[in-house]
């Protein structure tokens, strides 16, 4: 599977240019609803990744077509031309037969005129039916208000996993008698050497102990966050998606917001030390994702970060390569005054295997019968495993028993030459939990890092001290909570920048100015919102 680091990459790089299939298509209307050998017409639209080939170069859809007996118009756009497209899309209603990563159960929820409500279909969606009996969050993921009229998607089991964890270089800790740090007192200790102690051995001073990644505008939390060092305190994020990137957070079933605690405050400091004793880069918290990469990365030979928060290895090169070797994952270190049972870690696992707009469907289709016939098959296991990795005829993927398979030397070469022959974790499909795959890279790694983490999860409750991703608030709630995060943010995000850049943050004053204002705008209504909405979740489950 193609790294979390890589997608980022393909999708900063992708046109703004939908990219035209063999057969485009225009929305579901017009047109005969037949080919000119008498098959139903089904037109898909699938949002994908510029790395990947055309759908009409992907042997497993030609096989598609022919099983489902019907003729497939793929449209294919772009991420980008999509985002430019898809409010237009909604306004117009043209909306394709199906759609591929392209709308949310929201989007649903504001058009239900405009979608099928696929809840209804499940008789003829057996495949659907299994999967949702097997993974009953990954429907409570997708149901408002009692009806699912978007599906979700489920990768392998493999990929419940975070996807944010904290590297650290394993070789300088070996060179220089240390341990991995297990309280921030211990981390201190790692950061000095590191800094001081020339691990890379190049005899110049240019090590960076931590290298935190910059601190985005518009929200408070984000993919390998800073503010991941909240777990060291107790407080659990939620970083891959959902309201963790707005403060929000849970402890025994009462929401809060971090930003008004005294964790909070206490891990700015700890980011100001860092700067202050040289251990963090001083730009750090401006420092845009080119400058944290090539810093994470170096030349590709000699190292120069200790510490990093990260999907895996491959922050700092490709897989096997002797710079992304030389890293492994920790559980993060607990905070001053924290016990180690106390301290947690992120709880994105669900929102990393499961993702709640992977298929819809118009309520106009042309010939429903024949596409919701698609939709069964790209959910069933032949044509889920194919969507990941490729066509079983191409050799991208090997058969090797019931429910097994092996990725092959192939597919990696694909995935290398940046030209996927498969849709990877845009599938709309899943992957039952008795299914195993064998050379997938990407699942292999994130496994392999999440295991670091096996005892901070079980320090907390994944649905009283961690929001479910399957918690959903009110359209009306939306609204209000994104103009108050408008305001809120555009006022917080400076001051805490400034905070970590210059310091300031221990000064009493200027703290109980900062809550205040929190106040001001609104923090306590969207507290409130998260509350109403948890509770409502909650008590239907």
């Amino acid at each position: 599977m193609t790294t979390k680091a890589t997608m980022m990459k393909g999708l900063a790089a992708l046109s703004a240019l939908a990219m035209a299939g063999t057969l485009a298509a225009c929305g579901g209307g017009g047109g005969s609803s037949t080919d000119d050998k008498g098959r139903p017409i089904v037109k898909i639209l699938v949002v994908k990744n510029s790395n990947e080939t055309k759908m009409a170069d992907m042997t497993w859809a030609k096989e598609l077509a022919a099983d489902c007996d019907c003729s497939i118009q793929w449209h294919e756009v772009s991420d980008d031309a999509w985002g430019q497209q898809k409010n237009a899309s909604l306004a117009a209603g043209e909306i394709d037969d199906l759609n591929i990563r392209a709308f949310n159960p929201d989007d649903a929820v504001r058009n239900p005129s405009a979608f099928e409500t696929l809840g209804d279909d499940l008789d003829k969606l057996p495949n659907v039916k299994r999967f949702f009996k097997e993974q009953p969050t990954a429907r409570k993921f997708v149901t408002v208000d009692g009806k699912v009229r978007v599906l979700p998607s489920s990768r392998t089991k493999g990929f419940l996993a975070s996807g944010q964890h904290l590297m650290i270089n394993r070789v300088w800790l070996e060179k220089l008698g240390l341990k991995a740090p297990t309280t921030w007192d211990e981390m201190r200790t790692v950061m000095e050497a590191f800094k001081t102690r020339d691990p890379n051995g190049n005899g110049k001073a240019d090590e960076i102990a931590f290298n935190p990644r910059e601190l985005v505008t518009g929200k408070i939390g984000d993919w390998w966050s800073p503010f991941l060092m909240m777990n060291s305190t107790g407080i659990v994020t939620h970083f891959n998606s959902g309201p963790s990137q707005q403060g929000i957070y849970l402890r025994d079933g009462k929401v809060g917001n971090w930003m008004q605690t005294d964790q909070f405050r206490q891990v700015i400091a700890f980011y100001r030390e860092m700067v202050e004793k040289g251990w963090a880069p001083s730009d750090w918290v401006t420092a845009k994702d080119d400058k944290y990469n090539a810093r994470n990365q170096s030349d590709g030979q000699t190292a120069k970060v200790g510490m990093v928060f990260g999907w895996d290895d491959s922050a700092f090169g490709s897989y096997g390569s002797a710079m992304a070797q030389q890293y492994e994952s920790i559980p993060v270190p607990a905070a001053d005054g924290v016990s180690a049972d106390k301290v947690v870690w992120d709880g994105s696992r669900e929102a990393n295997r499961f993702e709640d707009y992977h298929m819809a469907m118009s309520a106009n289709a042309t010939n429903k019968d024949a596409a919701l016939k698609v939709i069964n098959l790209l959910y069933s296991e032949k044509y889920s495993v194919q969507q990941l990795y490729g066509s079983l005829t191409d050799k991208y993927l090997e058969k090797t028993g019931p429910h097994a398979y092996r990725v092959t030397d192939k597919f990696h070469q694909a995935q290398d030459a940046a030209k996927i022959p498969a849709l990877e974790d845009r599938l709309a499909g899943w992957i039952p939990d008795a299914v195993t795959v064998e050379g997938d890279r990407g699942m292999d790694h994130v496994a392999a890092v999440d295991k670091a983490y096996e005892e901070q999860y079980k320090h907390y409750d994944h649905e009283r001290d961690m929001m479910p991703i399957y918690v959903r608030i009110s359209e009306a709630d939306q609204n209000t909570v994104a103009n108050n995060n408008t305001a809120l943010f555009n006022y917080a995000v400076p001051v805490v920048s400034n905070w970590l850049a210059k310091g300031g943050v221990q000064d009493d004053a200027a703290w109980k100015d900062f809550q205040s204002n929190l106040k001001k705008y609104q923090i306590e209504k969207n507290t409130a919102i998260w509350q109403k909405a948890y509770d409502k979740a909650i008590k239907i489950k």
